[in-house]
């Protein structure tokens, strides 16, 4: 058989994309003793990023204090690669479970986003690939912006703390005096704009907390605050694809930072060299936590699947869970998808049993595949 090439993300608050490689990996060589298989650890500008652009292109890891969305004060990682760019990913300081299960999509900020913006400028980075996948927020990097200098008042002239409680009251931004930032590129895991029915409240709120009586009026407080930053600013942001991006953060990085929005599936897909390992491929595996509609705007097995798909090469998806909307992914290469366990489970639950419950799923994938050839 010819080389089966293994492509996951990782699986957000249970298993690293390198550990989900080596689950595959043994499966596959239990399917078939002595295969040639080539492991890509993959990400999509979610958690996990930094190491998959570190092991990829032989760039050092390194990390710095910042704030994490509680105001903790942490260590998130970055990377540095021989070219001289830092890669960061704001999961790092401002990702999900990071939030330990308590979640406040009120309260949960970006701050240390700006922090660690400055914190390698201050290094002298030239350039920064920032991956802002895997959030906890919902504040429209108005916290990520405060770190930078800019104050946000309401309508008495009164300075706000920059929650995203607080961005329904903002009536003026006011600058820093002098923001000097390095380039930089934003790998967006998602390509939604910023409000509406696609948008970052409606789509990815409840996974950080939002109920849904509060979903609709924080995205009209957003799409009020983004008509603020187009005029202080000059930047459109509100229907810029992955404006939406880690509860608006995109945007933010937009018009306050000058960033350049990517998709973070393919930046990572053409450094990996996948196209040239894909001529010579039998299968490949790819995987995420939770496989669902949102898969199609930019996430890992949707990525990798057309790569494959392009090559002619049959993709299997073996993930975390299903979800609602799944299906899609079948019209976009991926012939088939293998859950490791329901959806609904508790994060502990899940932790005890993930790996036995994903090497269970990828003997399937892999008996099912070898069934038909």
């Amino acid at each position: 058989m010819k080389k089966i090439i293994i492509a996951p993300d990782s699986f957000k608050g249970t298993m690293t994309a390198e550990e989900v490689c080596d689950i595959l990996d043994a499966a596959v060589k239990r399917a078939v003793p002595g295969a040639e298989t080539v492991l890509i650890p993959m990400s999509d500008g979610g958690e996990g990023m930094v190491a998959a652009y570190t092991r990829l292109l032989s760039g050092e890891s390194h990390s710095a204090q910042v704030s994490g969305p509680r105001g903790e004060k942490l260590a998130c990682p970055f990377g540095l690669l021989p070219d001289g760019t830092a890669v960061a990913e704001m999961a790092g300081c401002a990702g999900l479970p990071l939030m330990g299960g308590q979640l406040d999509p009120f309260r949960a900020s970006t701050f240390g986003v700006g922090e660690l913006l400055l914190a390698l400028r201050d290094r002298g980075c030239d350039k920064v690939l920032m991956g802002i996948g895997g959030s906890a927020t919902c504040d429209c990097g108005i916290g990520m912006a405060a770190a930078l200098g800019f104050r946000f008042l309401d309508g008495e002239g009164k300075e706000l703390a920059p929650y995203a409680c607080n961005i329904g009251a903002v009536r003026q931004i006011l600058l820093p005096e002098k923001l000097e930032l390095p380039e930089i590129t934003v790998a967006c895991d998602v390509d939604n704009p910023l409000c509406g029915p696609n948008g970052a409240c409606a789509v990815f709120g409840p996974q950080k907390g939002l109920q849904p009586e509060e979903i609709q009026p924080l995205d009209e407080d957003i799409k009020a605050f983004a008509g603020l930053i187009e005029e202080r600013l000059h930047v459109p942001v509100l229907d810029v694809p992955g404006a939406g991006a880690a509860g608006g953060l995109g945007a933010a990085l937009l018009a306050s930072c000058g960033a350049k929005l990517t998709p973070g599936i393919e930046m990572l897909l053409d450094a990996s060299g996948i196209d040239r390992e894909l001529e010579s491929a039998a299968l490949v595996l790819t995987g995420e936590g939770r496989l669902d509609g949102q898969s199609m705007a930019g996430k890992v097995p949707v990525g990798v699947s057309r790569r494959a798909n392009r090559a002619g090469v049959p993709c299997l998806a073996v993930c975390g869970c299903i979800g609602k909307g799944a299906e899609a992914v079948l019209g976009q290469g991926i012939s088939a998808y293998y859950a490791a366990s329901e959806a609904g489970r508790s994060m502990d639950e899940l932790r005890k049993t993930c790996r036995a419950d994903l090497a269970a799923a990828a003997d399937r994938a892999m008996a099912d595949f070898l069934s038909k050839k």
